[in-house]
């Protein structure tokens, strides 16, 4: 009888026991992986983006991939600086009937060239570099803040996230000048079968002197930005010079024209320097971090995302982190602001290892989030 009532009384315990949200290894090996996600058809495979100029197709099941990477532009990517490098892809909507997708990296020239290209069919595993057409190509004024982000947004544009140029204090003021691409958030249509259109309803369209492709400025250098899937809200990791790291977030269907205010403002103060109040009508963050070792602290943001996935736990927190303090942490939006913040660095931790310098967060198809170990390794997030 007594054995009897003790299996029960463990067996409730066990049944009370709440998993908590950890990771697993989903692939490793890579060379300083900066990227990973999905066409939006394809449940079962991973893209992993290597610094230097490929990208290779994951099998999730296996954590497998093959010998022949899905893109190799090697010979085309500049990586004299830590910054530069391949830095973002995204898919097109419909890649799974086309093979379309696009690109951002730095090339030989220093220039940032965000360019198409189109897989081989019948299964788009490879891609032929020959079929690159080059959208826009522009200087990058030093070695680092090249941004790199590259995504479709809601209203199918897509949106590309630039870095200032580099060096510190924007010397050559890029971010709040609007004859320039640096420092700023660009909106294209690229439907057209060649080419690309600038969207009518752009906000500086037709202004004498402004880059028509415009669409928000007064960034630093936004590494890793993100729509919400469920949403469509937009958030945005901009990186901080001396002292603050920020998070930034816009509504959907709002931001147009929006200023983040750098150079005046690092994070939500004035730049020591350069700095001043905030330009007419700027977007304040809506969470800074100061620089530091500490549980809350760090030196550089990496944006993520808002979490979508099969975790219950996760549903709806805004997860991000920091590279070299290497934490991860998470929020609940509340009408965008950050309530019930959470650091998950201990429960994230890989089996066997230590979280190494996260370089990015990225998202599957149906919206699993990974975190990219610029060491190496692929994670994701499950329930332990």
């Amino acid at each position: 009888m007594r054995k009897l009532l003790l299996a029960a009384a463990l067996s409730s315990v066990v049944a009370t026991v709440h998993a908590k949200p950890g990771v697993e290894t989903v692939a490793k090996g890579f060379e300083r992986p900066v990227w990973v996600g999905a066409p939006s058809h394809d449940k079962d495979h991973l893209w992993v983006m290597e610094q230097a100029g490929k990208v290779w197709i994951v099998d999730l099941a296996t954590g497998k991939w093959g010998d022949t990477p899905f893109l190799d532009i090697v010979s085309q990517v500049r990586r004299k600086g830590n910054e530069e490098g391949l830095l973002g892809l995204a898919f097109a909507a419909d890649f799974q009937k086309t093979g379309r997708f696009y690109v951002n990296f730095v090339d030989k020239q220093q220039n940032t060239r965000i360019s198409r290209f189109t897989a081989k069919g019948p299964d788009f595993s490879t891609t032929d570099s020959s079929s690159q057409e080059v959208l826009l190509s522009f200087k990058q004024d030093f070695e680092n803040h090249n941004g790199g982000w590259i995504c479709f947004g809601p209203d199918g544009m897509l949106y590309i996230g630039n870095g200032d140029g580099g060096a510190a204090n924007d010397p050559n003021q890029r971010a709040q000048a609007m004859d320039t691409y640096l420092g700023k958030f660009l909106r294209i249509d690229v439907s057209p079968e060649a080419g690309y259109s600038v969207p009518k309803d752009n906000p500086f369209v037709g202004k004498e002197g402004v880059k028509p492709e415009i669409w928000a400025l007064g960034l630093r250098n936004p590494w890793r930005c993100s729509f919400d899937r469920e949403t469509g809200d937009f958030w945005i990791g901009d990186v901080g010079q001396n002292r603050w790291e920020e998070i930034d977030y816009l509504p959907k269907g709002k931001g147009a024209g929006a200023n983040f205010g750098w150079r005046l403002r690092e994070g939500d103060k004035p730049t020591p320097g350069p700095g001043g109040d905030a330009p007419k009508g700027a977007i304040e963050p809506v969470y800074v971090y100061d620089h530091g070792g500490g549980p809350k602290e760090g030196l550089s943001v990496t944006g993520g995302y808002v979490y979508r996935g099969p975790v219950k736990d996760l549903e709806g927190r805004y997860i991000f982190g920091d590279y070299n303090n290497k934490r991860v942490w998470s929020f609940v939006p509340k009408n965008g602001k950050p309530t019930k913040f959470e650091d998950h660095t201990d429960d994230f931790q890989p089996d066997g290892g230590k979280l190494g310098m996260i370089s990015s967060f990225g998202e599957d198809a149906v919206g699993n989030v990974y975190i990219v170990d610029h060491g190496g390794p692929i994670l994701k997030i499950v329930e332990k």
